[in-house]
């Protein structure tokens, strides 16, 4: 017997009674929309409205939806996953292979995980177990700055900001960290000041710390923050110079965002570990990575276990890995330097002049991103509904109002994403 679909309705009351969101109240909840169907950049909801998505499905879905070649690599795969625990893919190897192609040298070891916290965790475990195959067992901690954002799972959330991020609430029970002023905006009189704060902080806690660990060039949830690529530098040579990992969370700026395939280019500084997820498969499935020298796998192995001690049921997911490809594919194919130049372009056009509105602190461009910062907390609902009624979808958080659309996304839809945010400007 084939039961009757659901309507729309009742799927949302029972989303509503029954479905958690994210940083969202089970009992009171914000309101949701029902999406029914999504292409090219449009997401299309259950009464028919299309609204243009400024989100890219939380800076994922870079080539909008409903890609013919992604949709064909999802077809094409003769099984979608395969334990990695002693056997293999092929998809997984050539994905392996095209990440060491296109990353920096020397890095050219790979670690597939399901999801950019995961990674995240994995950097920060070969971290500790690097130090302890050198004899530096004491090494336990990591250096970041303030700003900063590194995913919801435990050893991420210590390296997130302990004050104003997402996770003060947990700063008392998770590990302590260290943590440097945020660097200044690009350009600015305060980068030699904070280079010498940097310095000395990590000359203080050199000898109890295994790693540090930033977003280069864009803190991304932790305020939408740009700083000056000069202080990547000045975080390479303070490694360099106390025998510190240094790691790339390039989780929301990999894969050209920032306006460079890596945004770790934009400083010429590479790392001893990045990581890597959200846009890596297009927005289609949970994929990350985390690539290393070979002196750092080399570390790991003399550590006690001898072993990296990390093993996701769904590292190296066939299916996963086969719509990478295809997604990086169609990255170079598209010419994605090109798209998020112009897109970065018509972001900057539109957006600077709110700087004159009432509430605006700060208005800031980077790549394909834009955005508004007030000078108070967004009224999410509100500033949510007026872009709406302007054929947009935005998603914005504590002071902020931003955009990081698909690269795909033409000069009248990012006009479109521009106005709508200015409506938004007026309601939050």
């Amino acid at each position: 017997m084939t039961l009757p679909t659901p309507s729309a309705a009742a799927l949302l009351a029972y989303d509503r009674e029954h479905v958690w969101h994210p940083y969202t109240s089970m009992t009171r909840p914000t309101p949701v929309r029902m999406v029914t169907g999504a292409s090219g950049v449009r997401l299309r909801l259950d009464d028919g409205t299309e609204l243009v998505d400024a989100m890219s499905s939380w800076w994922a879905a870079v080539h909008g939806y409903g890609q013919p070649s992604l949709d064909a690599a999802v077809a094409s795969v003769d099984f979608a996953h395969v334990m990695f625990g002693g056997l293999t893919n092929a998809p997984a190897v050539r994905l392996a292979q095209r990440l060491v192609e296109i990353t920096a040298a020397p890095l050219e070891r790979v670690f597939l995980a399901d999801s950019g916290s995961v990674s995240v965790e994995v950097a920060l475990k070969m971290a500790l177990q690097w130090q302890r195959g050198a004899g530096r067992p004491r090494r336990t901690k990591m250096l970041t700055v303030r700003g900063g954002y590194h995913g919801d799972t435990f050893g991420a959330m210590s390296v997130c900001d302990p004050v104003g991020g997402m996770h003060s609430m947990f700063t008392d029970v998770l590990m302590k960290q260290h943590f440097a002023p945020r660097p200044p905006a690009p350009g600015s009189p305060d980068v030699e000041s904070w280079t010498e704060s940097f310095r000395a902080l990590a000359a203080e806690v050199a000898d109890e710390t295994a790693a540090i660990i930033i977003e280069p060039l864009l803190q991304g949830a932790g305020g939408m923050w740009v700083y000056d690529p000069q202080c990547l530098r000045v975080m390479r040579e303070v490694a360099d110079e106390h025998d510190l990992l240094l790691v790339f969370d390039e989780i929301a700026t990999g894969f050209g965002r920032t306006g460079t395939l890596f945004a770790g280019e934009a400083g010429g500084v590479v790392p001893d570990l990045v990581c890597l997820g959200k846009a890596l498969t297009g927005g289609y499935l949970s994929l990350a990575a985390v690539v290393c020298t070979d002196r750092v796998a080399r570390g790991i192995s003399g550590s006690e276990s001898g072993v990296l001690m990390h093993g996701p049921t769904f590292m190296g997911n066939a299916l996963a890995c086969t719509v990478a490809l295809a997604s990086l594919d169609l990255l170079v194919a598209n010419d994605w330097a090109a798209q998020v130049a112009r897109v970065g372009a018509r972001l900057t056009h539109g957006l600077t002049p709110l700087r004159d509105r009432d509430g605006v602190v700060d208005v800031r461009t980077l790549g394909a991103v834009g955005v508004v910062q007030l000078d108070h907390d967004v009224d999410v609902v509100r500033a949510t509904d007026a872009a709406a009624a302007h054929g947009v979808w935005l998603r914005p958080f504590r002071d902020l109002l931003y955009a990081m659309p698909p690269y795909v996304t033409d000069d009248d839809d990012v006009d479109r994403i521009c106005a709508a945010i200015g409506a938004a400007v007026e309601v939050a």
